[in-house]
């Protein structure tokens, strides 16, 4: 253990701060005169993007030294190299931001959409048009509501506050309106930020809460109690499959996803597809204008395809290929643990940001007293009885063969007129 020991002291004095000047959200991103500029032209010229420079020196002589004090053999040395490995890859990946280098490094540590997943021969191509082909398949049913009403970010910044200080307490991040943001909205320990011009529907505002407050804020807020293990608060290439797998696993299993939000996802696989075939930004952007209808939203759906890449096409950047795989790991691993009598591992997925791959390492590390046990939970985990009943439910039709039942079904259905819904608003409001 001591050269675990040795090599635990120097992440220790591998600041937080220096970890998070090379956060790639944060010196990727665009400033909002580059959308200005973009629409001030017809939407006809490709965003003109420059990024700062950024130094890797400094982190990969801290790596080097890591490595030095790591013996790959116990659970917490490997654990130990993985951390090292993708820290390294980041900074490597920085450096080449708005070349083809950020695509290099991108692919081996988010993958590609044609690459084969880790330990299934499924790739996230296919997982898209699985999607897609499902969607297009139930496009014809009418569910019967009206179109969404769209929200201000203020509306949607005062919701969410209250409910992460009715759930976090004194340590409730604050809730801020910002005018530049890769996304909607991003969640760190000290704040959940939320884009200005961005609306949302209902169901985005819950979804934002459980996505970014109650997985994204809670893991980075226990990351940074892990005064022992301060890597855990950053999160880092190895990391982002299992963080956005465990916040998209959220939104669906307290019932705020929708068919609308599952698309996205999918096109966003397409897209970076699209873009390592030789689309360039303005050929995104068109599709995304084709599937949204809004300029300005196909914008921002197209901007994180390309954000450090190469914008004439060719080099994109491809972490967003990971929200359909980590789903599939994340999903599938809780079914696991609960299936191995090992309900105990669930709390370790929110001490801080980790893959799957440090549950062996971050259990030992926890009986050591290094690495402490979260006190904030999402809901849905607080309730194991209620999760473990869904659980089993999954796993029981999962083992069925529902095709002869569908068949009894629609064969039952064909003579059945359709029952007219009541309008949107109106409501039964008789009393059985």
């Amino acid at each position: 253990m001591k050269l675990s020991s040795n090599a635990l002291r120097t992440w220790r004095g591998y600041s937080i701060k220096r970890r998070a000047r090379f956060a790639f959200s944060a010196r990727s991103d665009w400033a909002p005169e580059v959308k200005e500029a973009f629409f001030a032209q017809g939407a006809r010229e490709l965003p003109k993007v420059s990024y700062a420079g950024f130094d890797p020196t400094p982190t990969i002589e801290t790596i080097r030294e890591v490595r030095r004090l790591i013996v790959p053999i116990t659970p917490i040395d490997l654990w130990l190299e993985r951390q090292a490995d993708s820290v390294e890859g980041g900074a490597r990946m920085l450096a080449g931001m708005g070349t083809a280098v950020v695509f290099e490094h991108g692919r081996r540590l988010y993958g590609e959409p044609t690459a084969p997943l880790r330990y299934h021969p499924t790739t996230s191509l296919e997982l898209a048009q699985r999607i897609q082909a499902v969607i297009e398949n139930l496009a014809h049913i009418d569910p019967g509501v009206a179109p969404p009403a769209y929200r201000t970010a203020e509306d949607v910044a005062q919701e969410i506050e209250g409910q992460v200080k009715r759930h976090f307490g004194e340590e409730a991040p604050k809730v801020e309106l910002v005018a530049k943001l890769s996304a909607n909205a991003l969640g760190t320990a000290i704040t959940i930020r939320i884009r200005r011009d961005a609306r949302f529907t209902d169901r985005d505002a819950a979804q934002l809460l459980n996505h970014e407050a109650y997985i994204h804020a809670a893991t980075s807020l226990k990351g940074r109690a892990q005064t022992d293990l301060p890597v855990l608060a950053a999160g880092h290439p190895s990391t982002t499959r299992t963080q956005e797998g465990l916040a998209v696993f959220a939104e669906i299993i307290r019932g705020t996803m929708e068919l609308d939000r599952l698309q996205r996802l999918a096109d966003r696989v397409f897209a970076i597809q699209m873009a390592i075939e030789g689309a360039d930004f303005l050929d995104v952007y068109r599709y995304f204008l084709e599937r949204t209808g809004r300029p300005d939203q196909a914008f921002e759906n197209a901007r994180p395809v390309f954000r450090g890449g190469v914008i004439t096409g060719g080099a994109p950047f491809t972490k967003d290929v990971v929200y359909l795989f980590g789903l599939l790991q994340v999903s599938n691993a809780i079914r696991a643990i609960f299936a191995a009598g090992r309900s105990d591992c669930l709390r370790l997925l929110f001490c801080g940001k980790l893959d799957l791959q440090d549950i062996p390492a971050l259990a030992e590390l926890a009986q050591m007293g290094l690495c402490r046990l979260p006190r904030y939970l999402p809901p849905w985990a607080s309730d194991l009885r209620s999760l473990l009943a869904l659980l089993t439910y999954s796993t029981f039709i999962n083992q069925i063969d529902m095709r002869p039942m569908i068949a009894v079904a629609e064969k039952l259905l064909e003579s059945a007129p359709v029952v007219e819904l009541p309008s949107s608003g109106s409501s039964d409001r008789s009393v059985s």
